[in-house]
């Protein structure tokens, strides 16, 4: 059996970018510490969704993905219920990875996430002021005076990142003037069909609806999407609002919004950034919505975050970290295939955004039409997502492959 170098790792915010980081870099054999600057790992939103992609790379680390989410197909529809998009997957991914997705509350996914950690990696209550480094190390001077040094410092600290402003300085967010209000019920009898997620638009305002499973109980999460000037300050009723919105669409969501509990109803403006050229400097690099924060309309920013991590630990195992050209190439090697996959799920979230719902009025009865009557819609979701999901899938399995062969 092999003895690979180890080095220390400090990996800077508990979401699911840096837990899955942890974990990965755990088991490639380094040292790992893993600094939440608040009380609590938290979930920051309720609703979420999976990809089969990320669901892998949460089994291979050691996430406990028994009954986690209900396993979902995925359509897009215009507001009336017509089907524009299905999204097909080969027969093997939907069995082996519980359908096209699965709809899940990420507090279940922290809650899974934390249990997988090796004791004392996560340290809550742990603020870093700042970072700084040479070919030798990093030095992260935290809040209440101490100074932690790493090998290498991966920062998972989202879209406002310390680590992120440090390497590249800072730029200034992209507002999509968008808002989303989401929610979830475990209403069982309103008669909506289990096993979907249905995705609508109307000629403003996307709705959807899909199918959860949470802690073994089954329901559904919505969300209602629209246009919203960022610079106006939002002081409605987050239920009402959502009602409102929804009444345009079809069965099942206004019902579903109805039988929501308006505690468990959440709202929250869209923006990101735009994204970088380059992820990583010296001992340093980036991982989740701190390399490429994205809208929800990708459904695949947490999947993102998390297939971040797995990557990085399988491109640090083996690597002695003590050696800076050694640590170097491995994170060049770790961010080279990630810029390109990450980017295009990001900009295709910020353009659909501004197709379905800044369109010019004149526009959006010509644009309904082309996607209701072509295929254009199909071709550029329906087809383009399932080889995205393919293609790292694969790219899991070679890392897999290379990884194993390191470690033992």
């Amino acid at each position: 059996m092999n003895t690979p170098p180890t080095g220390r790792v400090a990996v800077i915010g508990a979401g699911p970018a840096g837990m899955a980081t942890a974990l990965s870099v755990h088991q490639a054999g380094h040292e790992v510490v893993l600094l939440e600057r608040y009380k609590q790992a938290r979930p920051a939103g309720n609703i979420l969704n999976l990809w089969p992609p990320p669901i892998k790379a949460l089994g291979l680390l050691g996430v406990d993905i028994s009954d986690l989410g209900a396993p979902c197909e995925s359509e897009f529809r215009n507001a009336g219920g017509h089907r524009r998009v299905r999204i097909d997957l080969p027969p093997d991914v939907v069995r082996d990875y519980g359908g096209g997705f699965i709809g899940l509350l990420r507090p279940e996914l922290y809650e899974r996430l934390i249990a997988a950690l090796p004791p004392n990696v996560l340290q809550l209550n742990r603020s870093v002021d700042s970072l700084d480094q040479d070919e030798s190390r990093v030095r992260l001077r935290m809040t209440d005076g101490s100074v932690e040094d790493a090998d290498v410092v991966i920062g998972a600290d989202g879209i406002d990142s310390l680590v992120r402003r440090t390497l590249w300085g800072d730029s200034p967010k992209r507002e999509h003037n968008l808002q989303i209000f989401g929610g979830f019920t475990y209403a069982d009898d309103l008669g909506a069909e289990p096993g979907l997620c249905v995705v609508s638009h109307s000629r403003t305002v996307q709705g959807a609806w899909t199918s959860i499973r949470h802690k073994g109980r089954s329901g559904f999460q919505w969300w209602v999407l629209h246009p919203h000037d960022a610079s106006e300050e939002f002081t409605g009723d987050l239920h009402a609002s959502a009602a409102e919105l929804g009444r345009e669409f079809a069965f099942p969501l206004p019902q579903l919004i109805a039988a929501t509990r308006p505690e468990d109803v959440q709202r929250w403006p869209i923006r990101d950034r735009k994204p970088l050229k380059q992820w990583s400097k010296g001992r340093a690099t980036l991982v989740g919505d701190a390399a490429h924060p994205t809208s929800p309309y990708a459904a695949y920013g947490a999947g993102m975050a998390t297939e971040d991590g797995y990557f990085i630990g399988r491109r640090l195992a083996g690597v002695d970290l003590s050696d800076y050209q050694a640590v170097r190439t491995a994170l060049d090697a770790f961010e080279a295939p990630r810029k390109p996959h990450t980017a295009r799920q990001s900009q295709q979230a910020y353009v659909l955004g501004q197709m379905f719902h800044h369109a010019p009025k004149p526009l959006q009865y010509v644009r309904d039409q082309i996607l209701d009557r072509t295929p254009l819609l199909q071709k550029v979701v329906g087809e383009s997502s399932p080889r995205e999901i393919l293609s790292q899938i694969a790219l899991i399995d070679q890392a897999e492959q290379t990884f194993t062969t390191v470690v033992q």
